[in-house]
């Protein structure tokens, strides 16, 4: 009786533990991704008046498609890591009845990436139309000049006063004996 007593509060404690251990600091929780994966980059080449085959091959199949309203492409996804909080991106692309690009909404906006919002750079982009083609636009950065006594004026600095040297080219060896 006092044996089995035993075994049973050991068996309990150790079903506890196990439990506990579910949920145990240090635990290691997996990454969980859903959706499709859109980058800036996937944005920045979409262009106005862009059939629906030419969008699906820069972003892919989208996730949703609205049976009410075909016109409309829905991309989402999201990221949750391990223990941590969601985060979700959508991104919904819109068509005409040619089929054509016409609109975008969402997390993501043209000219606009992550890396220039952290850096403080904000969308320092003109569309320039090339002259004699009838291409669309092509985005170029606008080149603000350094503050005087920054940091990255002196860079600039040193960087315009660096010399190149030439690379000696070895003369050919004689072959004739």
């Amino acid at each position: 009786m006092q044996n089995t007593k035993l075994l049973l509060n050991s068996l309990t404690l150790v079903g506890l533990l196990a439990l506990a251990g579910c949920s145990f600091p240090g635990v290691y929780k997996i990454d969980i991704q859903q959706g499709n994966v859109v980058t800036q980059d996937m944005i920045d080449q979409l262009r106005p008046g862009m059939t629906r085959r030419q969008v699906r091959f820069i972003m892919g199949n989208p996730l949703l498609q609205d049976t009410f309203n075909t016109n409309r492409w829905d991309y989402l996804y999201s990221l949750q890591p391990g223990g941590g909080k969601r985060q979700q991106e959508r991104m919904s692309i819109f068509f005409n009845e040619n089929d054509q690009l016409v609109n975008l909404a969402g997390d993501f906006m043209p000219g606009v990436s992550r890396d220039q919002e952290i850096l403080g750079g904000g969308s320092d982009t003109n569309v320039v139309p090339q002259e004699g083609s009838g291409e669309a636009p092509v985005q170029q950065p606008v080149e603000k000049p350094a503050a005087p006594g920054s940091t990255e004026e002196s860079i600039q600095r040193e960087i315009d006063s660096i010399e190149t040297t030439p690379v000696p080219v070895p003369a050919p060896l004689e072959t004739s004996p």
